[in-house]
């Protein structure tokens, strides 16, 4: 139990450290530290408003490391991260505050150890306690030492709590066996697909009745989605750069400053392994050398991968003393001992790549067509606010496009499924998406940095196209599914004959495919989706019909392999499982004791203050 405790308790005690290294304050989360502001009561006790600000915090750092993304305070209360800030500062208050009712805490003792075995409040040098350390540590975090160990004190004493409600939790073994046993049972069977061209009395034609039956049986199917009547202008980079000749300097200036993707010198392939001495270095070269290793085995030897060791493709100047005896080898191998930046090194060469000298006049059209580009997009770019003011002075789509050379005007009839053209781009469908009859149009930016504005002249609403419009498409698909049924009356007459064993799949005449140690996550090609599904739902030489798109599949199933429980693998996957639902459950139970506890204490909460937090955040 003491072990839980003190995991729990490194857990609180990082990250605070954390929040203090990224620099707490920037939060606002400062600003509610001394004042003792509070948000509310549980019970006798007061809801500190900076332990709630500091709790907001590590919410949007843990978004943020896993999104990349900051996130304003706006958008953390849409997404509910403050109010689970919130409820995770209450429940922490309604624990401390029966604490405090039956007298619980921990001792200074234990306090004292947990501060000792903290590592940022160790000196880096000699590794002991450093008090300086510790006050300006947390100086820098903007707490003092008392408030630090108070909140220590009571995050160890909640930890009591949670040791209390959770302690001798666990999964039962028949539960954990039961759990790896589906997850890891294997199945033996065979299988034959039976298509279409296997029908032996195909239904005749479907009539009117059926049509109209699977017709609306299906109506979702024949749906119509809205359409929105289009007229926009786009004016793309292509267009605008097939306006713009850079000239001859411009290019030549362009193709000169860069030299490293048009004139590369020689370079070879190289890996480095450095060793401590020059006798070291040796050893290693000489055993080589008589075939006794190898330089793949040396760097194992080390604990290394061979990614450690990889220099990449460098130049001679770049190995410096060990470049020119490596540049003068013709051949891939290992050279050495030779100094280099870490020391006494052996290298191995693996390829040389020769001196890459393009000319200009090979580029010269490549260079053209990029520069040409890159003013385009500049000269789009000016072109905007010109452009917005002329729709806003009441230019029509149509007259902007003739006053722009190289301005498209075209129609578009939309619906959210278009992918082609201009509805290629994103900021096309979002706008089309938007945009209603009557909308003013307005300049919007592509992400190839072309421009575009449309207007919306009409919509078509959704609607069910009649069966006549469709009768085909009903026609053919009425038809296949009555095929498929009668395909199925035709596999399952097979089954008594493949059930006494006076028939086999091959013996039909079908192509028996052997499936063996499969287990219910594996993917079969040929077969549909839910196939091990329902192979897993079978008996032990039973036979079935698996229905598919375009046949059915008749299924022998031969074999039931269940896992080994006793396997050291199966050992280990059951301890973590049983670890896991009962981390579950302890979850489970502490949200509920919390809860308890918040309604028998009784809970204030001040709003202006919770409002005075967020406001703090950005």
């Amino acid at each position: 139990m003491a072990s839980k405790a003190s995991q729990a308790s490194r857990s609180f005690i990082w990250i605070i450290l954390i929040l203090v290294m990224f620099g707490l304050g920037g939060y606002g989360a400062r600003n509610f530290g001394r004042g003792r502001a509070v948000i509310g009561t549980v019970g006798d006790t007061e809801i500190d408003a900076g332990q709630y600000a500091r709790a907001i915090t590590a919410s949007l750092r843990a978004f943020q490391s896993q999104t990349g993304q900051s996130l304003p305070i706006a958008q953390a209360q849409a997404l509910g991260l403050t109010q689970q800030a919130l409820a995770q500062t209450i429940a922490a208050a309604a624990l401390d505050n029966e604490a405090a009712r039956i007298g619980l805490s921990v001792g200074d003792a234990r306090l004292r150890d947990e501060i000792l075995s903290i590592p940022a409040f160790r000196d880096p040098v000699t590794g002991a306690f450093s008090r300086d350390l510790y006050e300006n540590t947390l100086r820098n975090a903007g707490m003092s030492v008392k408030e630090f160990e108070s909140s220590l004190r009571a995050d160890l004493t909640r930890a009591l709590f949670g040791q209390a409600v959770t302690g001798g939790i666990g999964a039962p073994e028949a539960f954990t066996a039961a759990i790896y046993g589906y997850v890891r049972e294997k199945r033996d069977f065979t299988w034959a697909k039976l298509d279409l061209t296997a029908l032996e009395n195909p239904p005749e034609a479907p009539d009117e009745a059926a049509l109209q039956a699977w017709y609306e049986a299906h109506q979702q199917t024949y749906m119509l989605p809205e359409i929105k009547h289009i007229t926009y202008a786009w004016l793309s980079p292509e267009a605008m750069a097939a306006r713009i000749e850079p000239d001859e300097a411009e290019l030549r200036a362009l193709y000169e400053s860069r030299p490293e993707r048009y004139n590369r010198p020689e370079r070879r392939l190289v890996e480095r392994l450095s060793f401590a001495s020059e006798q070291e270095a040796q050893a290693a070269m000489e055993a080589i050398e008589a075939g006794e290793t190898s330089f793949d085995d040396l760097v194992a030897e080390r604990g290394l991968s061979l990614d450690d060791v990889d220099m990449g493709d460098v130049t001679e100047s770049a190995l410096g003393p060990a470049g020119p005896e490596i540049f003068a080898m013709e051949a891939p191998g290992v050279v050495g001992p030779v100094q280099s930046s870490l020391g006494p090194a052996i290298f191995r060469m693996n390829a040389i790549l020769s001196a890459q000298n393009t000319p200009f006049d090979a580029v010269k059209d490549e260079l053209r067509a990029e520069l040409a580009a890159e003013r385009a997009r500049d000269a789009i770019a000016e072109l905007i606010p010109e452009l917005d003011d002329q729709l806003a002075g009441g230019v029509t789509l149509e007259e902007l496009a003739d006053s722009v050379e190289g301005m498209v005007l075209a129609t578009h009839d939309w619906d959210p499924s278009a992918a082609e053209g201009i509805a290629a781009y994103e900021k096309f469908q979002e706008v089309a998406g938007q945009m209603g009859e009557g909308d003013f149009p307005e300049i919007n930016a592509l992400a190839d940095g072309g421009i575009f504005a449309m207007r919306v002249d009409a919509i078509d609403p959704p609607r069910l196209q009649s069966l006549d419009e469709v009768r085909e498409e009903v026609a053919a698909a009425v038809a296949h599914d009555q095929q498929l049924k009668a395909l199925e009356e035709q596999a399952r007459a097979l089954l008594p004959r493949l059930e006494d064993g006076s028939e086999s799949l091959s013996t039909l005449g079908l192509a028996e495919v052997l499936e063996e140690g499969r287990s219910r996550s594996d993917a079969i090609e040929g077969t549909p989706p839910d196939m091990l599904e329902r192979v897993f739902a079978m008996a032990p030489d039973a036979w079935a019909i698996v229905p598919d798109r375009d046949g059915v599949i008749l299924v022998h199933l031969t074999a039931i392999t269940p896992p080994d429980q006793q396997s050291a693998e199966a050992q280990a996957i059951k301890a973590a499982i049983a670890g896991q639902v009962a981390a579950e459950i302890g979850a489970d139970l502490q949200d509920a004791f919390a809860a308890a506890l918040q309604e028998q204490a009784g809970i204030t909460l001040d709003q202006a203050v919770i409002n005075a937090v967020h406001s703090q955040f950005p």
